[in-house]
């Protein structure tokens, strides 16, 4: 059985920063995107970052400069360190990581992530 657990949501003020992790169990994913998304109360689900199967890493243009999205594949293990937070940057995070695609323009594709986390809250007040 396939899981994704996140954790290293929290609360934090403006400015401050987070790291989120997602471990994968019951598959690896070392070779298959992963990325992460968000959903803030009342807009729809937007991507995050992702990093390809090769270890190439994109970024939503909200987000560059601020987030950093890496692996562990020797622990199964994403990551998303997030600096310079922001308000707008309030949400529900979740991890998916995808068995069937690798290549970069497929990780952008919400729609080929197969696993989901059950999502970490992130909170920041300014």
């Amino acid at each position: 059985q396939v899981q994704l657990v996140e954790s290293g949501g929290g609360s934090v003020q403006a400015g401050g920063s987070l790291r989120l992790s997602c471990a994968a169990s019951g598959y690896t994913f070392s070779r298959y995107c992963m990325g992460w998304f968000r959903q803030a109360p009342g807009k729809e689900r937007e991507g995050v970052a992702h990093i390809d199967g090769f270890g190439s890493t994109n970024y939503a243009d909200s987000v560059k400069g601020r987030f950093s999205i890496s692996k562990d594949d020797a622990k199964n293990t994403l990551y998303l360190q997030m600096s310079s937070l922001k308000s707008e940057d309030t949400a529900v995070y979740y991890c998916a990581a995808a068995s069937g695609a690798r290549w970069s323009w497929d990780c952008g594709d919400a729609g080929r992530y197969n696993y989901w986390g059950q999502g970490t809250q992130v909170t920041v007040s300014s």
